[in-house]
């Protein structure tokens, strides 16, 4: 079971292993939490208090917390784009 009350599915849940994991954020939710997709036919909550996401954008998850923004939604070319990690 994930931190936030999920179900994880397999033998390694994706927000609460020993890797952090890209996903992208369906939608921003109450309390600095985010409603992700993982990818993997699953959604998640996750905390996002950590960095400024926003819905659409490609975030780094460890441990069900948000500790970097990847990629932002519709920015290419500006910082946050593909291969450009940032935080907060």
């Amino acid at each position: 079971m994930t931190a936030s009350g999920g179900e994880c599915h397999g033998d390694v849940c994706i927000t609460c292993g020993d890797v952090a994991v890209e996903v992208t954020v369906r939608r921003l939710l109450p309390d600095e939490l985010a409603l992700v997709d993982t990818g993997q036919g699953t959604e998640e909550e996750v905390s996002v208090a950590l960095v400024s996401a926003a819905a659409g954008d490609t975030i780094l998850v460890h441990a069900s917390e948000a500790i970097a923004v990847v990629t932002r939604a519709g920015a290419a070319g500006e910082a946050g784009a593909p291969g450009e990690v940032t935080a907060g």
